[in-house]
């Protein structure tokens, strides 16, 4: 990320008036953390497209500083091949937030959790979080073309047939739900076309 992110997660966490130096060793392990092998779209390029969304929604959010920070953090630990991503990764901001006297932590680290089902429920705070991790889906179609191929480099371990299957599936759980957005309700079609598109794609072969 360029110094202009830098600046803004300092200005994040002075709000809570963290020590420079301390946000400076934080921010070092978050960038190294993004920028690992393995990671082609769950990179500090999507945490810049969500944190851009974040803030555009952040009139909803009841508690905006905590939903930005766990925007920050919601993929910070990443390995396809597991599937407690969003556990640990929940458990390193809570971690980190008590060594920064950062008291919104368990905050923090529930609304990172709720990124695992993709269900806000009625919390609206995670409901901007949600939404804006998921606002990819309803993108342009050459951008949502390039996300569909970064997840599959992301899983490039898993045979062609199984990843087609698996990524149908995915897919297709989202396309039953009555509404994926709560509040990007504008990208709705596109998602929904999106998602379409590249499950015909995976049909082809």
């Amino acid at each position: 990320m360029d110094s202009l992110s830098h600046q803004k997660w300092h200005d994040l966490l002075s709000v809570w008036t963290v020590d420079p130096t301390l946000a400076d060793v934080m921010f070092e392990d978050v960038s190294k953390r993004y920028a690992g092998s393995g990671r082609f779209y769950h990179t500090l390029d999507h945490i810049g497209a969500v944190l851009e969304t974040v803030e555009s929604l952040g009139s909803f959010a009841q508690n905006p500083n905590a939903v930005t920070l766990a925007a920050w953090l919601h993929d910070v630990i990443y390995d396809s091949r597991t599937s407690d991503n969003e556990e640990r990764s929940a458990e390193y901001a809570e971690r980190w937030c008590r060594k920064l006297s950062i008291p919104q932590g368990h905050l923090v680290a529930l609304l990172i959790l709720k990124t695992k089902t993709h269900d806000a429920g009625d919390d609206v705070d995670a409901q901007v979080l949600i939404d804006a991790d998921l606002a990819i889906l309803g993108a342009s179609k050459p951008a949502y073309r390039a996300y569909s191929e970064n997840i599959r480099q992301e899983y490039a371990w898993v045979p062609e047939g199984n990843y087609r299957m698996g990524r149908q599936q995915v897919l297709e759980g989202f396309l039953s739900k009555p509404g994926i957005y709560r509040l990007l309700g504008h990208i709705e079609e596109p998602a929904r076309r999106n998602m379409a598109a590249e499950i015909a794609r995976l049909a082809d072969g």
